[in-house]
């Protein structure tokens, strides 16, 4: 597929917020850089005439410029390649694509070969999510990963030695790109849907791993709460700090507890349980 290439250049304390915008658009992949970041959206979702004028409103509130460059299918590999640094998170995983040297001194190594799927570890929201995971009992457990991605937390889960691990992503691109990243890991047992959660089935699950934007994970609180196990655990992530409250008041309202929450930049990660 297609893509195009949004450049942005904005000062750091305004790009998390830019990014949280951005992720309510069409784009479906994101990558930071010193001066902002890029944002890619696939051809066919793309009105270049309305997202400028969302762009231009947005520029009334914050100072940045941009540039759009149209990505051929065939040179997204070097694209990504050029950019994705290893990264550690604390002394616990190490992520890494297959062309880059193992990874030193973590208890987890995960292989990742994104394409144009999220899910690296590099955002703050991945990042998160893989430091509430280590303080998970995930030993036998069954475990969900909604909006996989790359399939990274889904791909951790298995490592840390789920007995059943499902992951869905509404994107095409995004389920065959966890397909191959969990061939990738030695972990192929884990089952991929391509679709919503009703693609999925009913569970219940102990642990579900959602790293996806406040309005999906607000619309689908029914739907998660019903497929958590009791007791079991929901981690959620993509949410914006100043958002938390919203969310968690209305997964109360469900039957969650909120028992965790960390914030980096200006993420929110929130840990809650159903007893």
């Amino acid at each position: 597929m297609n893509y195009y290439q949004y450049n942005f250049v904005i000062a750091e304390p305004y790009r998390d917020i830019l990014l949280a915008m951005l992720s309510e658009l069409p784009f479906d992949t994101f990558e930071e850089t010193p001066e902002g970041l890029h944002a890619f959206i696939p051809e066919p979702d793309t009105d270049q005439e309305a997202i400028a004028a969302q762009l231009s409103e947005w520029q009334q509130q914050w100072p940045f410029q941009y540039a759009v460059t149209f990505i051929p299918a065939q040179n997204w590999n070097a694209v990504w390649e050029s950019n994705f640094q290893p990264i550690v998170v604390d002394d616990f995983c190490g992520v890494r694509a297959d062309f880059h040297e193992p990874s030193q001194g973590v208890e987890y190594e995960l292989v990742i070969n994104p394409k144009m799927a999220f899910g690296t570890g590099h955002h703050e929201t991945t990042y998160m999510m893989m430091q509430a995971m280590r303080n998970l009992s995930l030993a036998g457990a069954r475990v969900l990963d909604y909006g996989c991605g790359t399939g990274i937390l889904a791909i951790l889960a298995a490592k840390m030695g789920a007995s059943l691990v499902d992951a869905v992503d509404i994107e095409e691109e995004s389920a065959a790109n966890s397909i191959e990243n969990a061939r990738l890991n030695q972990t192929p047992d884990i089952r991929v849907f391509h679709g919503t959660l009703d693609a999925v089935g009913p569970g219940p699950y102990d642990v579900i791993l959602a790293n996806i934007n406040r309005n999906v994970i607000l619309e689908s609180l029914p739907a998660l709460y019903a497929m958590t196990a009791s007791p079991g655990v929901l981690l959620i992530s993509g949410v914006l700090q100043t958002d938390e409250d919203l969310v968690t008041t209305q997964a109360e309202s469900q039957g969650f507890r909120k028992t965790e929450s960390r914030h980096r930049g200006a993420w929110a990660a929130v840990v809650m349980d159903k007893s």
